[in-house]
């Protein structure tokens, strides 16, 4: 489940422009992190562990929760630079 979790993220990582706002390894944790954590919740819910739904659910909230942080890092990572160039071209 991690190891899918974490092949999502990278595959997000190079599916995604702006790619050279984030490290390497950002999105592949990320991935790996939401997939354990929601695999984990719903065994604790009572899901069962080699049911099909279990690893839909896993892996499509692990993917999303990537696409989204692809999103957000590199937009707020280009508004603080442009913002930084602006306070360094003043002084």
């Amino acid at each position: 489940m991690t190891l899918g979790g974490m092949i999502l993220g990278l595959a997000v990582r190079y599916i995604f422009p702006n790619r050279s706002t984030y490290g390497a390894a950002l999105l592949p944790a990320v991935g790996a992190a939401v997939a354990s954590a929601v695999w984990a919740a719903l065994t604790w819910a009572g899901w069962k562990f080699d049911g099909g739904w279990i690893w839909v659910v896993s892996f499509v909230l692990a993917g999303v929760v990537a696409i989204l942080s692809a999103i957000l890092v590199s937009r707020t990572r280009r508004t603080f630079d442009a913002e930084m160039l602006q306070r360094l071209s003043r002084a």
